[in-house]
């Protein structure tokens, strides 16, 4: 498929809250039936321990390597819009941490994309995730 600029909807790093109806409405396009969405949440543990906030602390080149996932996603993928959006910053319990969404032609082509998405993400974007336990230790998670 040749190459659409418009294919990578979006993509950014945010101090401030999500919208996950601002992804939703990034991806949307007449030929895909199908889009999903990932929202990741701030949880209240990690491996049975008490989690009571988190920060989350991107490098400078973070931002080029989301846009590289989309990229790559798009590449091997059916998809025809692709988003994604990650938080920074302080967090709480119950806020959106990263929101991700695939629209395609058809809902196994979107689910796949999406999948793709968050797990590539997730594994080669220099996100850092600093946590604060119940018993007030702390933990640094994705660090190389």
């Amino acid at each position: 498929m040749p190459a659409d600029p418009e294919a990578i909807a979006l993509v950014a790093l945010r101090a401030e809250p999500l919208s996950v109806d601002e992804v939703l409405d990034a991806v949307r396009h007449p030929a895909c039936g199908g889009i999903a969405l990932f929202v990741g949440v701030v949880r209240d543990h990690d491996h049975g321990d008490g989690v009571t906030s988190l920060d989350y602390e991107a490098h400078p080149s973070a931002l080029e390597s989301m846009r590289g996932v989309l990229d790559t996603v798009r590449a091997r993928s059916e998809a025809l819009r692709l988003a994604a959006v990650h938080r920074t910053g302080a967090l709480a319990i119950g806020d959106l941490a990263v929101v991700v969404a695939a629209a395609a032609p058809h809902r196994g082509q979107a689910f796949d994309a999406a999948r793709d998405v968050i797990d590539t993400l997730k594994s080669r974007t220099p996100i850092w995730k600093h946590q604060r336990m119940a018993d007030g230790s702390t933990e640094w998670v994705g660090l190389p």
